[in-house]
């Protein structure tokens, strides 16, 4: 056997235990798990440069594997790269997701720094009443997505999965969201 007929071998294996996995099998998983950990583990620690934290996120991309196995489709993509796709995706929205948590704790604190320094802690109050005031005339969803994407530190993933929308759908709401928060608080 040639080593291009091995890869093509092992590229087969990999595809049918997706397809299995797609189907609620423990032990497609599984093979898929120990066939391609090493690789990519390797990814998740490549962008994330911590070991916990990778290992965090590789538990959170065969997740999703398990819940996503049925929409692989080897005619698009090889499965290995279908896998190191959703690692490398993974890995990058759980940094983003925590330089945004890490972002919003700074944010919280110079605030609370601000507000016990300022001049007039009434007019601080003042502007935190009004950016609530105008959330609350925001659609709901719109005002829940900002909310839960700047005060919360959530990715635009994280907010669609929890949604159940698409990733796109999330952005809009967003967007609009935020430009009806400006006219309010412009006084449009």
């Amino acid at each position: 056997m040639t080593s291009q007929q091995s890869a093509d071998a092992a590229r087969d294996r990999l595809t049918d235990a997706i397809a299995r996995v797609g189907q609620g099998e423990r032990d497609g998983l599984r093979y898929v798990y120990d066939h391609t950990a090493a690789k990519l583990m390797g990814i998740c620690l490549r962008i994330l440069g911590d070991r916990n934290a990778a290992e965090d996120v590789l538990q959170e991309v065969y997740l999703k594997v398990w819940r996503g196995a049925e929409a692989f489709d080897a005619s698009r993509a090889s499965p290995i790269t279908w896998l190191c796709t959703i690692a490398r995706n993974t890995a990058i929205d759980w940094q983003r997701a925590s330089q945004r948590r890490a972002e919003g704790v700074a944010a919280a604190s110079d605030d609370a720094a601000i507000a016990d320094t300022a001049a007039d802690p009434a007019e601080a109050h003042a502007q935190r009443v009004l950016v609530n005031d105008c959330l609350e005339q925001i659609e709901t969803r719109q005002a829940g997505a900002i909310r839960a994407a700047f005060f919360e530190g959530f990715t635009y993933s994280e907010l669609a999965a929890r949604a159940a929308v698409p990733l796109g759908t999330m952005k809009s709401w967003v967007r609009r969201g935020l430009e009806r928060l400006r006219e309010c608080l412009s006084g449009g």
